[in-house]
């Protein structure tokens, strides 16, 4: 792999050690604007996750969002990090391990490039595009996954989206976020399993083969899913807004608020045949 991207599972490995530190210990509970729960944890991984891409890559602004809760949203242009550096903190408060340390890059509105890791699960998950106009210029695209043993990387697999069995499909819900209208979707589909895993953990499912579908008609920020979105990319898998029927994109305008970062609902899946079925039952 390349340099940039073993620094960037660093970084990643980094912070989930300290999410890992707090995890262990009695900790405070605050609440957002938003009324959204927040802990020392978030604060702790976005810091390690500014420093270290500051001194990586200088050039390239970062959208982070314990920061931008905080009212600090840089100017950005063609190129962004965005990263939740504790995706998930619902699971992190129930202590069931599904919470994952996001970074994504964005180049012209796409997730070039992510990694989604659970410290608490052991789990890592990378992927990017071979592009041009990649910063990264990795040499391997694709989307891969390893273990993390006591901090330390394992050998990477790579992994790929499935066609979906005959059967039915397999769709993923969110554990903490399930709305009506995405539970309605689910009941108009050839649906053999529907299975509950929380935060960015759900796109992994998709990229790594294990199930067919991820549909949120429910409000994301950017930094919720880019990276699950370039992961799933990655591994031939599509991410598509529910709003233009078009591949998901990210935008980020001049002088903007939090809110101009809410996503369109969206759909995830493996398979691009399912696209115009999924759509339809969309409409239905």
């Amino acid at each position: 792999m390349s340099d940039h991207t073993l620094d960037l599972l660093e970084v990643a490995l980094e912070a989930g050690a300290a999410i890992l530190d707090i995890y262990a210990k009695p900790f405070e509970v605050h609440e957002k604007t938003d009324g959204s729960p927040v802990t020392v944890a978030d604060a702790a991984a976005e810091a390690i996750i500014m420093d270290r891409l500051t001194k990586l890559f200088p050039e390239i602004p970062i959208v982070a969002e314990e920061a931008v809760s905080a009212g600090d949203l840089p100017s950005v242009a063609d190129t962004y990090f965005l990263v939740d550096p504790l995706d998930g903190t619902k699971e992190f408060l129930k202590k069931n391990g599904e919470f994952t340390v996001n970074i994504a890059l964005v180049v012209s509105g796409v997730p070039v490039f992510g990694i989604v890791y659970a410290p608490a699960l052991g789990d890592i998950y990378w992927g990017g595009l071979r592009e041009e106009r990649n910063p990264l210029k990795s040499d391997k695209a694709g989307a891969f996954y390893a273990r993390v043993e006591e901090g330390k990387l394992g050998g990477p697999k790579k992994i790929s989206v499935r066609t979906p069995d005959a059967g039915g499909l397999t769709v993923l819900a969110s554990r903490s976020h399930l709305s009506e209208e995405t539970a309605r979707l689910i009941d108009r589909l050839n649906v053999a399993e529907t299975v509950s895993v929380g935060s960015s953990l759900k796109l992994c499912s998709i990229a790594a083969g294990k199930a067919d579908l991820y549909p949120r008609l429910a409000p994301t920020m950017q930094w919720d899913i880019a990276a699950g979105h370039a992961i799933v990319s990655a591994a031939g898998g599509v991410v598509v807004s529910a709003v233009t029927r078009q591949d998901l994109s990210y935008t980020i305008p001049e002088k903007a608020v939090a809110s101009d970062l809410l996503n369109d609902h969206f759909l995830a899946f493996g398979d691009a045949s399912e696209r115009t079925s999924l759509l339809t039952a969309l409409e239905e």
